[in-house]
C-alpha cells in the first residue's frame, strides 16, 4: 500500500527544503518527494502518516563497529545495575571477560534497535569476515551497511548511539539524498528546522522509515 509521510519540513539534502513536504512510498522506493498537497493530490488513496517536526534521510552510522563490538548495551531488566546507556572502556572490559556468546548476542541487537530508535539506517562498513555472527546480526536487523570510500577512522571518545554527536552536519551524517525512485531510507525529528538537530539540545527521533517499513515509532 502506497503510504505518505508528511512534515511540517522536508530536507532532501541536496536539493531545496520543501516546507509542508511529503514523501510517497511505494513498497521499498520513493514513489514523489514534494509539496504535501501535490504529492496527495497525485495520489489520493495513499495512507498518509503525518509527523510533527521535519523529514529528513535516514542517518549513517560511523560508529557502528565500536558501538556493537566495544559496548555493551544492556538489557533492560539489567538497568538497575547497569543503566540504560551503552557501558564502554573499563566497565565493558569488566563485563567481557564472562560474556558468553547468548549475552554479546543480545547486547548487539539491542544496540542496533536502539540505532534505529536515533533515525540511523546506514552502518558505515565494511563487518569483516573475522566476525560472522556480527555480520548476521546486521543482516537480519535490516540496516545497510554502507562502504566508504577510505576507511572510516575510529572516533575519539566514548561512541554515541546519536549521529550527529559526532559534530557533522546533515549533509554528512545522511546517508545520501532523497530522491524519487531511491530507497525509502527516513527519518523524523520532532524539531523545528535543521538548526535543532546540532548541539547539545534534545532532537528527539519519533520514527525511523527503513526500506518502506516503520521499525521504529516514538509513543
Amino acid at each position: 500500500m502506497l503510504t505518505i509521510h508528511a512534515a511540517p519540513l522536508v530536507l532532501p539534502v541536496g536539493a531545496a527544503a520543501v516546507v509542508d513536504g511529503a514523501v510517497a512510498v511505494d513498497g521499498d522506493r520513493i514513489a514523489a518527494l514534494g509539496p504535501y498537497e501535490e504529492v496527495a493530490a497525485a495520489h489520493p488513496a495513499a495512507r498518509v502518516r503525518r509527523w510533527p517536526g521535519l523529514l529528513a534521510p535516514g542517518l549513517r552510522q560511523d560508529r557502528a563497529r565500536e558501538l556493537l563490538t566495544r559496548c555493551y548495551h544492556p538489557d533492560p531488566r539489567e538497568a538497575d545495575e547497569l543503566g540504560e546507556l551503552p557501558l564502554w572502556g573499563e566497565e565493558f572490559e569488566r563485563l567481557a571477560t564472562a560474556m558468553d556468546a547468548p549475552r554479546r548476542a543480545g547486547s548487539v541487537r539491542r544496540g542496533l534497535q536502539r540505532m534505529l530508535r536515533h533515525g540511523t539506517t546506514h552502518l558505515a562498513g565494511p563487518f569483516g569476515a573475522d566476525d560472522p555472527a556480527l555480520r548476521t546480526a546486521v543482516a537480519r536487523s535490516g540496516l545497510v551497511v554502507q562502504i566508504a570510500p577510505s576507511p572510516v577512522p575510529v572516533g575519539e571518545g566514548v561512541p554515541d548511539l546519536d549521529p550527529f554527536a559526532a559534530g557533522g552536519d546533515l549533509a554528512r551524517t545522511a546517508h545520501g539524498p532523497l530522491t524519487v525512485g531511491g530507497r525509502a531510507d527516513l527519518a523524523v525529528f520532532d524539531v523545528p528546522d535543521e538548526a535543532a538537530l546540532y548541539g547539545d539540545g534534545p532532537r528527539p527521533c519519533v520514527a525511523t522509515v527503513l526500506a518502506g517499513r516503520l521499525l521504529h515509532r516514538a509513543r
